[in-house]
Order: structure tokens, then sequence, then C-alpha cells
């Protein structure tokens, strides 16, 4: 079964500062959240999909268990190296374990399904319990990019309508972008990951279209002519580099990072926030349906 879009994690080495950024771009920030593997987050919400802006607080908390060993500290690595941006690409899962079967049947699984649960803020401000089931995959030719799906323990409790308000006027994901050298050395992996059968290719790359946004690896000279952005390549493997968002008023986008002070550029009818302006990650906005 295809697996949609769930979240993007972006490593950050301060977080408070990359929330300040996100904020000043328009969007609507939650609370800091903990884990107890020593990492900690704020997710900004859309519709089915979340962004989760995320730094390794307290290292020393970090162990030899499947979370420590598959999430938090990958992200310290990418901190540590510099690396900071989009590091972990992150699709919806219905069944663990069936994901555990899938990626052990295509040879790209590393994990079992890993459950945890932490507190979280509700708008009005009290406090509620959410859980997760994480299953990793690996690329065997990205090393320094994560992936992994995603279900929700308890979704009632972490969709909130009030966190999907952004003054920016983003309304949803459209895509998640990475960049490699060459695109069809990621064929395989892609097909497994995503459960798309029939991926898209073109002079640019390839396309997974999931049942929520699009999954595209393209070549840099191609994220370039689409984005105005030049990706630093990961030496052979794909990085992800780019996070596609619906913007049905480009005009009121630029409005807001203007008034934020957020540096942006317009390119073939996007807006674009580039890595530098965004720790990293290029934000690019764009009406929905306008390819």
């Amino acid at each position: 079964m295809p697996r949609g879009l769930d979240h993007i994690v972006h490593a950050v080495s301060d977080l408070d500062a990359a929330a300040d950024v996100y904020r000043r771009a328009g969007f609507t920030i939650g609370a800091r959240n903990r884990h107890q593997w020593g990492t900690h987050n704020h997710v900004v919400q859309f519709p089915g999909f979340f962004i989760e802006i995320l730094t390794v607080a307290e290292p020393e908390k970090l162990g030899d268990d499947g979370l420590s060993q598959h999430f938090g500290s990958p992200n310290r690595e990418a901190i540590t190296r510099g690396d900071e941006g989009f590091s972990m690409l992150v699709l919806e899962s219905t069944d663990s374990n069936a994901d555990v079967a899938d990626f052990a049947r295509s040879g790209i699984g590393v994990s079992q399904a890993l459950p945890f649960s932490r507190e979280a803020k509700l708008p009005d401000g009290s406090a509620t319990t959410v859980g997760f089931s994480l299953v990793f995959a690996r690329d065997a030719r990205s090393p320094h990019t994560g992936f992994f799906t995603c279900r929700q323990q308890n979704p009632a409790a972490f969709w909130k309508p009030d966190y999907q308000q952004h003054a920016n006027g983003a309304s949803g994901v459209l895509g998640a972008v990475l960049a490699a050298g060459n695109p069809a050395d990621h064929h395989i992996f892609l097909e497994a990951f995503t459960g798309v059968r029939d991926l898209h290719a073109s002079s640019m790359g390839m396309t997974a279209h999931t049942p929520r946004g699009d999954i595209e690896i393209m070549e840099p000279v191609a994220f370039h002519d689409q984005f105005g952005v030049t990706p630093k390549l990961d030496g052979e493997g794909a990085s992800i580099k780019g996070l596609r968002l619906a913007a049905p008023d480009i005009d009121r986008i630029a409005r807001v990072l203007r008034d934020g002070g957020i540096a942006f550029r317009r390119h073939v009818g996007r807006l674009v926030v580039p890595p530098e302006a965004a720790f990293g990650a290029t934000l690019i906005f764009e009406a929905p349906g306008r390819i």
C-alpha cells in the first residue's frame, strides 16, 4: 500500500533561533517538546503533515536503545557535521508491523517497530499524551539521510486545527525534494520505501506520487532550475533539500516574510526561502496545482 508524507525532520543547532525563524515566517509553532533520549522539538502542523524542528538538547541521554540509535544519534551527527537542514523523511504508517515485514522483504529495513510516547500541549494550554510507533529504513547509497514510517497511537490528541492555521496562509504539503548526483541510483529504494510501484521518470529525475504529496529526487542542476538554489550534495547519496508547501496567496506569503525579515526570492512562479535564511533548509511556497 502506498504511504503518504507524514512529516519531515529539520535538524538545527539552536532550536530557539530556528523556531523564531519559522515564527517570523508566519508559521504557528507548537510548544517545546522533549524526548526521553535527549532530543527536543517544536512542531509546525498542517492537515496530516508536520515539520519537526529538532535539536539534540541533552546528548547525555542518548543511549544504545533503538530510538537513540536510529533517531537521536543520526541527528546529533548531522548537526555536529554542520549539516543543518532536513535530515529525515517520514511517511505515514497504518501498520508498523506490516512496514517491518515489507521493509525486510525489500532489504531496506533496519529496525523493528519502536514505540514511544511523550507529553503534548493542547491549544488551551492543558497537557495530554501522544504516542507514536516508528519503523526505520535505510538507503544504502544515502548513509546520512534518515527514512522511517510513523504510526500515530493517539492521533486525536495530536492533530489540532488551531495549530494548522498560519499567518502566512500556507495550507498544506505538496512534496519533499531530494537532490542526488544520479537519481536513478535510488529508484529501487524509493519504490520500496513509499510503496509506489509506478514512479514517474523525467529529464529532471524521478517522482513518487504518494497519497499525500510528491517525493522527487532530482539532479542538482534541475533543483537549481526549479528553485533557484544550488544544493550541496552529500557524496553520491540523496539528500533532502526542499519542502514544497501550498500557498494559495503568494503575495500574502511575501508580505509576511518581508515583515518578518526573512530573506526570499521569486523563482519560476514560486516563492523560495533559501537555506542560508532557514537553517540549511529550502522552503518552497507555490500555488496548489501550478504544475
